[in-house]
């Protein structure tokens, strides 16, 4: 089948980009990626591809959203990645996948508050905004304040275009824009046999504490290697720190062993190195 003019525009910009690194996938109409087929839907053939490691979803088409993006040429001209070409409306990517960060500014307000608390970097004309991108990956979160978003890891973005100015370094400012404080209602704590704990926090505020899980789950997600030497050096952190005090709760160690799990590890490994960590540190 032949693609129409704006189908290999999108593709010629796709393979581009996945020439520069950039992980790349199909948006359709409404900004949207593809939704799963048939034999994926509700994650029933595991989730997240990853067409060279067994043990992942091999699904040729571009399924699991942000998950999907490669820089594959031969998965980005592959027939079923075709049928989406000529559907697509815009090509997307993964920032994190990249290295990257993108603070999306939504309306003129959030970028004249932009141009007051962050540092200057590329800027790229969106459709109501603009989108602000700094190197250096990190966890994504949407309405971090009123009209912005965080996007990088785990998330998608539109490619608008290369931008303009150079490109800075990913800042602290926007690493914090992700730190919440917890809801009043505390979830349950996580069991831990501590003996001789008081189950006192020692630590000045609750901030410190999702400073210090935020900080964890974005290590997790920008691991390139050694992915479970990786995970397993950050649940012992994490516990070297909070494991004795009793402030770590079921909704803690879920944040973390979904950011491990997103990258690859299954939810036997994410149990077994948390155990680990606890008998090393004799929890």
């Amino acid at each position: 089948m032949t693609l129409r003019t704006t189908d290999r525009h999108h593709l010629s910009a796709a393979l581009a980009l996945a020439a520069d690194g950039v992980p790349v996938l199909p948006l359709r109409p409404g900004k949207l990626p593809f939704g799963n087929c048939s034999t994926c839907a509700g994650n029933a053939c595991g989730g997240r591809p990853n067409m060279k490691t067994p043990g992942h979803c091999t699904c040729p088409a571009p399924c699991h959203g942000w998950a999907a993006a490669t820089t594959d040429p031969d998965v980005i001209n592959s027939p079923e990645w075709a049928r989406a070409w000529r559907e697509a409306a815009a090509v997307g990517y993964h920032p994190g996948g990249a290295g990257l960060t993108v603070v999306d500014l939504d309306n003129t307000q959030a970028i004249a508050w932009a141009h007051s608390n962050l540092p200057a970097t590329r800027t790229v004309p969106t459709t109501r905004g603009e989108h602000w991108l700094y190197r250096g990956a990190m966890a994504s979160a949407n309405a971090v304040r009123p009209g912005v978003d965080v996007k990088s890891s785990m998330s998608y973005a539109r490619w608008l275009g290369p931008g303009t100015g150079a490109m800075a370094a990913l800042p602290d400012v926007v690493r914090a824009l992700i730190v919440r404080e917890p809801a009043p209602v505390r979830p349950a704590a996580v069991t831990v046999s501590v003996p001789g704990g008081g189950g006192t926090c020692p630590h000045r505020t609750r901030t410190f504490l999702e400073r210090g899980i935020a900080m964890a789950e974005q290590r997790i997600a920008e691991a390139t290697a050694a992915v479970h030497a990786t995970v397993f050096g950050t649940f012992l952190a994490v516990l070297s720190t909070h494991g004795r005090c009793g402030c770590l709760t079921v909704a803690h160690t879920e944040r973390l062993f979904a950011v491990a799990q997103a990258k690859g590890e299954s939810p036997r490994h994410c149990a077994d190195a948390w155990a680990n960590a606890l008998v090393r540190l004799g929890l």
